[in-house]
């Protein structure tokens, strides 16, 4: 009885150490709405460059994102991911490897996707985009309730849907979507012109969706004033420009989602407060289709392809291994405990529902 009793005392310290030795202590999580993983991994594609339909500036768009490799192609479309990002962490979906990463939801469009991204999986009542609060408890407001994260995390996106699938009433962190006005205590002058300049902005697609960029720099300049450590920033033009078949668009979005990225890092990298302790995870929501052409536009249970997605992740716990090119499977569901293991936490035995198990990273 006593060799048990010190066998599980001494587990129990082995665990409160292996936790104490995660330098890991804050996590940002961004998302490039409907961005595919052909882009990412290959670049600019050159027969939809070369398509009136998709794009009125040929020469232009060559000259700019077309380059002879595939590896060249994707290093200038998203230099911040192929340089930074490729040498100090991970980047799993290079599905011309072998290397997979696939939604486990049947519906391959936003609300699902995201939800699965969250909660941990592929619910079948979540089946639409409508604006209806979701059922299911979401690792960001689990990682709320904990120790030390209380009042310390928050999601700033473009798409205005996304109170519903993080269910603000119920998870208890601010979720400022769309064109809401943000609203918490002690708002420095930049917040508030922030709060002015999103009405002021012309219209992106609708009235309701935000700039993406609007949305970059409430996320900074929260982090500066407040410094949260869990955030959530939720892009959106890409898949935008996508429905609206404006290929350049989109790449020069992708491009600029890039070099946000990288002011990102390179503020996380100058503040005390997050260098060093921070790991960045970056991925989407659902991909796109690919055959017949005309798909790479579309997404949804009819449309091939549209379950393929891609993730990465850096931090001063992720081993550098770069692009991964292990002939293997993950999905989105997997996210969540991922999140919550990368902050020493453990979603799957408070979540009350199915929960994937975490990515081995390491």
């Amino acid at each position: 009885m006593m060799r048990r009793s010190l066998l599980i005392a001494a587990l129990f310290l082995f665990g409160s150490f292996a936790i104490a030795q995660n330098k890991t202590k804050n996590l940002i999580v961004v998302t490039l709405d409907g961005l595919r993983w052909q882009e990412v991994f290959r670049g600019g594609d050159s027969v939809l460059v070369n398509m009136k339909e998709y794009n009125s500036d040929r020469k232009g768009l060559t000259q700019r994102f077309i380059r002879e490799s595939p590896a060249d192609r994707r290093k200038i479309l998203m230099p911040f991911f192929w340089s930074t990002v490729v040498q100090k962490g991970q980047i799993y979906g290079n599905r011309d490897l072998g290397n997979k990463a696939e939604v486990a939801n049947t519906f391959k469009f936003s609300y699902p996707g995201y939800s699965e991204l969250f909660t941990g999986f592929p619910d079948p009542r979540v089946n639409s985009n409508d604006k209806v609060a979701n059922p299911n408890t979401n690792v960001l407001e689990y990682i709320n309730k904990q120790k030390g994260f209380e009042g310390k995390v928050i999601a700033f996106t473009s798409w205005d849907v996304f109170p519903s699938i993080l269910n603000d009433k119920r998870s208890g962190f601010v979720v400022n979507s769309g064109l809401m006005d943000l609203k918490v205590p002690g708002m420095s002058d930049r917040l508030k012109l922030l709060n002015e300049l999103q009405h002021q902005a012309p219209g992106f697609v609708s009235e309701e969706m935000r700039l993406d960029a609007i949305t970059y720099q409430f996320g900074k300049q929260y982090m500066i004033d407040k410094k949260p450590r869990v955030l959530y920033l939720g892009f959106d033009e890409t898949d935008d420009l996508a429905h609206q078949g404006n290929y350049k668009a989109y790449l020069q979005q992708a491009n600029k989602t890039d070099a946000m990225l990288a002011d990102l890092w390179k503020y996380l990298q100058s503040d005390p407060f997050y260098k060093d302790q921070t790991t960045l995870v970056i991925t989407c929501d659902h991909g796109r289709g690919t055959i017949p052409l005309d798909t790479w536009r579309s997404h949804g249970e009819k449309i091939d392809g549209a379950e393929q997605v891609w993730f990465a992740v850096m931090g001063p716990d992720i081993p550098a291994k770069g692009e991964v090119k292990t002939q293997s499977t993950i999905y989105h569901k997997q996210l969540a405990q991922t999140f919550s293991e990368l902050l020493g936490l453990d979603f799957r035995s408070a979540a009350g529902h199915e929960v994937g198990t975490a990515i081995t990273l390491k």
